[in-house]
């Protein structure tokens, strides 16, 4: 599936949330979505834990 099918049904999620919920509805689906969407990136090893937690100033990665 391609990145703007998965953008256009987010969204239509978001919307929907909107419109039939309410904006907390849709705070709340835009928050479960974003964190799907980190597991996600962990999950396929595109993310480290490390990458959250390290200082700014942490010149490692280079």
């Amino acid at each position: 599936m391609s990145m703007a099918v998965i953008g256009m049904v987010a969204g239509m999620a978001l919307g929907f949330a909107g419109y039939f919920g309410g904006f907390g509805a849709f705070l709340l689906v835009a928050a479960l979505g974003a964190i799907g969407f980190v597991a996600g990136r962990f999950l396929e090893g595109d993310l480290d834990p490390g990458d959250f937690f390290r200082s700014r100033g942490d010149d490692r990665r280079r």
